[in-house]
């Protein structure tokens, strides 16, 4: 429902007393609070405002005896380390510390108080995203109603995905708080917020002017003729000091929240903390800060040009970023730009800005009349959705939420069209590889193929075709799809068409058996699927380089000349919250005459969360640099476009770092064996990105080949074969839509309590070698043969645990192994666990046993499995396969590392299988998790036959009618980066000149 009516609040007959919740994190809910209650005020009602904000945030607009303020902290919101960090685990604890573990006291007092305001004519109640208090409301039998445009919920469960899943508990008390709301009053720029029962979707709410542009101006004693920049990053930080340089010539800046403490330059005016920041917004040309609702919806309803720098870890800002720009109102600047005083190009682009909002401003006003009309018994939510009803699992952009039954999860169209745009969403045509002559001959008309074969996969002339396109992104006036225009325009500067480009192509894999056994030394089977990453790379002399307007400054600033730039653009950067472009010198790679450390660039890459994607990419480089002795001389510019899906348990990352690699490697000359560089690529990923995967997502990648599984041994990584899939046999991948991160908490926790176990087994081997074992532990020392000696012996030195027998670790390893160890324990008894990629933390308990057996029985299982695939067809042959599939899933849950959504799957698999007709053969024989866990992909085996096909899509149709989310289906294969080769390409007819001319970010 959608109310856009402007009309004033009339004053009620009755006197109302509202309570109105407010959450504890920064001020921009209080000040967008302040307009719905200046309106309720207005209509001759009492407020009582709950909130930790201070008082002026409210009393600088509003001066009335109806209006209340209560000072207490009901949550915490996030924790910010600074203006643009958010801490993650900290915040969730300090979420428990404040709303979870007091909550028996809270809800008493709350409704205590309630009730003690109430008198006769208490109607409403009011949050702004404070759950705790809906569920206050309700028990004191009051109705309530949010007004909001996100929930701790969804801001939550990405920090869960951080923290473990050991904190999911918080997420769904929210959920089950806010679903005691009656309604939901929405508003622009809104997050997906499924657990309330019925939605109003109203203006935007803006502070209203008091002052024009000209009067603030004037009693700030600045002329039109000088530019004006509000500084706004609600307050500023310890540790940023602001210079005279910063701003161009004929600039001032104004600073809000900068401390008495704080020495400015004479360019730099300090704000009162009590300041009215809307006629200031108003007066100036553009704002530079970080994304909030209240920075955004002033800044768009004043048409303000706003200059932004990401926050990390705040799942609210894509969506008010999106509507930013999508209103031509954004711009967005680098961090390290923002801290070293880069700030022109961003400025001059901001004043060239024309926003163009034209929507509603009087959703303060809208609010407050529904508030009312509520209050006096007007019934605004459905009759379907009114009551209590218990909540569904809702899984929304990869995170596990709660939704209210019968609600549609919202997500935005700007989402919807980046997956489109990538070819990632379930039902469309799939990709297959054959010898599309209309295709092929478009693509032999647009580039000239000096080197390579397109090897008939549709999906690489594709990206051709794109490439050819990237001059008409300047034509800004044809694009309506707004979201597309920033990566598109930074790509069509990046390339010199005349001269040569050089493509690679590497795909995702799908994890048919191994999957964290890898870095245990397990066999593994995997199989190359058909999405793959296309990685564009040109080199250029540092002189003809096209260089994005900030990159010229930065070396404008540092008195250089030309030097080698790396420039790369990451199309789909909105699917994952990361910037789109990323720029750096070549020679930051460089300490002194060698090149840095992988330390220093991992930490280099880390400063800037949203750019941290570009490690992947870069540190092919740095790993080039370190390894192989190569030294660019060269800038280098890049084009990333993957459509392997993210955070999907399918290797998107090695894709990206092969495809990455293999284009370097191309356009330098560089030989490369496919398996040599997938060791590269580990390297990557372990010690640049700081993942601790193994190697087999990089070998498949680099290594496989179509309609094979690709057969390794991790030792680290000798290929043995690969295996022909039967003709008669299926494979596919379902998405369960939660994103899954081998950078998360679980993964490593699992991978550390492995290693503590290897450590373990080998001390025990050792002590009952040496005698010095206890007896009464089950050993009997006279016993030991001269054959058991020797076996003691290798397993005192054991490599990898894969290497360990599963009937030697039942008996004599498996009951000695404690569950569990903290970790201050282990080092004090071992010292180390021997992982290099991953670190202790002494005050974290890590599973042993559980994590320990697991690769020792799935390199029987793998190795099981693949005597099985080349065994005579039959019905007994998919049943054992499916078995081993089936075992494997449940020995991670074991580990740890299952998921709500993974498991659903393989169930939903299992009803299939197991409800067959009598006498008819079976066509789905088992599932599996895959890769890291923890969500992610389940692969499912099957008859290659039409009846499977429709049985996957009936799973997916019954799953989505689970969780409101449509998975997406992996299915097919295609040639991994080796047999893929790569491309050398010269285009044919130059595009639009037009574009020279036009160098943007």
């Amino acid at each position: 429902m959608r109310i856009e009516d402007g009309d004033r609040v009339s004053a009620s007959r009755q006197h109302l007393i509202f309570a109105y919740y407010v959450t504890g994190h920064g001020f921009g809910h209080a000040t967008r609070v302040v307009e719905v209650v200046r309106h309720l005020i207005l209509a001759g009602h009492d407020v009582h405002v709950v909130s930790a904000a201070p008082d002026f945030v409210f009393t600088s607009e509003i001066q009335s005896p109806r209006l209340f303020i209560r000072k207490v902290l009901l949550d915490c919101g996030a924790v910010q380390a600074d203006a643009l960090t958010v801490d993650r685990l900290a915040s969730l604890e300090k979420y428990s510390e404040t709303a979870v573990a007091p909550r028996a006291s809270i809800l008493a007092t709350e409704i205590e108080w309630l009730n003690s305001i109430k008198a006769d004519l208490v109607a409403s109640r009011v949050s702004d995203v404070v759950p705790v208090a809906c569920r206050a409301a309700a028990d004191a039998g009051i109705r309530s109603v949010c007004v909001t445009n996100f929930s701790w919920d969804f801001i939550y469960a990405e920090y869960v995905m951080a923290a473990g899943n050991h904190h999911r508990s918080i997420v769904w008390q929210i959920a089950e708080d806010y679903s005691h709301c009656e309604f939901l009053i929405r508003l622009p720029g809104y997050c997906p917020m499924p657990a309330f029962r019925d939605v109003i979707d109203v203006a935007l709410v803006v502070r209203r002017l008091h002052r024009s542009r000209k009067e603030v101006r004037k009693e700030l004693g600045i002329g039109e003729d000088v530019k004006l920049v509000i500084f706004n990053f609600g307050g500023q930080p310890a540790g940023w000091k602001l210079k005279e340089d910063y701003l161009p010539a004929g600039w001032l800046c104004l600073v809000c929240g900068a401390s008495d403490k704080d020495e400015l330059p004479p360019n730099f005016l300090r704000l009162a903390k009590d300041v009215y920041t809307p006629d200031l917004i108003a007066a100036s040309d553009c704002m530079l800060g970080k994304i909030g609702y209240g920075t955004v919806s002033e800044a768009l309803a004043y048409k303000l040009p706003f200059v932004f720098v990401r926050r990390d870890y705040f799942n609210e800002e894509p969506f008010l970023r999106n509507m930013l720009e999508y209103y031509q109102g954004g711009v967005e600047m680098i961090r390290r730009d923002l801290l070293t005083g880069h700030w022109l190009p961003y400025l001059e682009r901001a004043i060239s800005l024309k926003p163009c909002y034209e929507g509603g401003i009087n959703g303060g006003e809208v609010a407050a009349r529904i508030l009312q009309d509520t209050a006096i018994g007007k019934n605004y939510a459905s009759d379907k959705f009114s009551g209590a009803r218990r909540l569904r699992d809702a899984i929304v952009l990869g995170y596990q939420l709660q939704r209210a039954p019968g609600r549609d999860v919202c997500i935005p169209d700007w989402y919807a069209n980046a997956e489109n745009e990538l070819g990632l969403r379930p039902g469309l045509p799939t990709i297959e590889m054959n010898d599309d002559s209309s295709l092929m001959s478009s693509c032999t008309e647009d580039f000239e193929i000096l080197h390579g074969n397109l090897q008939g996969l549709s999906d690489t002339m594709n990206f051709l075709k794109s490439l050819a396109k990237l001059d008409s992104a300047y034509d800004s006036g044809k694009n309506t799809e707004k979201h597309k225009m920033r990566e598109r325009v930074a790509a069509a500067s990046l390339f010199h068409w005349e001269e040569e480009i050089f493509v690679a192509r590497a795909p995702g894999r799908l994890d048919v058996m191994g999957g964290i056994a890898d870095y245990s030394g397990s066999l593994v089977l995997q199989m190359p699927i058909r999405e793959a990453c296309h990685v564009a790379v040109q080199r250029n002399h540092p002189s003809k380089q096209r260089l994005w307007k900030h990159a010229v400054a930065r070396q404008h600033a540092k008195g250089q000349g030309p030097t080698p730039v790396l420039q790369i653009v990451s199309y789909g950067s909105e699917l994952s919250n990361r910037g789109p472009t990323f720029d750096m010198d070549l020679s930051d790679f460089m300490d002194g005459d060698q090149p840095m450390s992988y330390e220093k660039a991992k930490k280099y890459f880390a400063q800037d969360p949203s750019q941290k994607w570009a490690a992947y990419v870069a540190g092919s480089i740095l790993v080039l640099m370190t390894e192989l002795g190569v030294r660019f001389e060269d800038s280098i510019s890049m084009l990333v476009s993957s459509a392997v899906p993210e955070g999907k348990g399918v290797s998107s990352s090695a894709s990206v770092e092969v495809a990455s690699m293999s284009a370097i490697a191309a356009a330098h000359g560089l030989n490369i064996s496919p398996r040599d560089l997938a060791l590269l690529c580990q390297k990557v990923e372990n010690h640049i990105v700081g993942a601790p995967c193994g190697v087999m997502d990089q070998m498949t990648s680099a290594c496989g080949e179509t309609n094979k599984l690709l057969a390794m041994i991790c030792q680290p990584a000798e290929i043995v074969g690969h295996v022909e899939i039967p003709g008669h046999i299926r494979f596919w991948g379902i998405d369960s839509g939660i994103r899954h991160s081998v950078g998360g908490a679980d993964y490593g926790s699992v991978r550390i309590g492995t290693f503590m176990g290897l450590k373990m087994i080998k001390s025990i081997a050792a002590a009952v070698l040496s005698r010095s074992f206890p007896c009464s532990n089950g050993i009997n020392h006279d016993e030991l043969e001269e054959e058991g000696g020797e076996l003691l012996e290798a397993e005192a030195s054991l490599d990898y645990l894969c290497n360990l027998s599963p009937h030697r670790y039942e008996a004599l390893y498996g009951k000695m192994l404690p569950e569990s160890m903290l970790g201050e324990t282990f080092l004090e008894r071992y010292a180390d666990h021997n992982d290099s990629v991953t670190v202790i933390d002494q005050k974290r308990s890590y599973g042993v046993r559980a994590n320990a057996r697991h690769p020792i029985y799935e390199n029987f299982r793998v190795k099981a499995f693949k005597a099985l695939l080349t065994s005579a067809a039959s019905e007994e042959q998919l049943t054992a396969l499916g078995e081993l599939l089936y075992q494997c899933h449940y020995s991670y849950s074991d580990c740890g590392l299952g998921s709500d959504g993974t498991d659903r799957l393989v169930q939903l698999v299992q009803q299939m299988q197991h409800n067959k007709l009598p006498k008819s053969e079976g066509t789905l024989y088992g599932a599996k998790i895959t890769g890291g866990g923890s969500g992610g992909t389940v692969c499912v085996i099957g008859r290659n036959c039409l009846r499977s096909s429709q049985q996957i899509l009936e799973i997916q149709q019954k799953y989505k009618g689970a969780t409101g989310y449509l998975p997406l289906v992996i299915e097919g294969s295609s040639p991994g980066a080796g047999k893929f080769g790569f491309l050398r390409i010269r285009r044919r007819f130059p595009p639009n000149q037009s574009v020279a001319s036009l160098q943007s970010n």
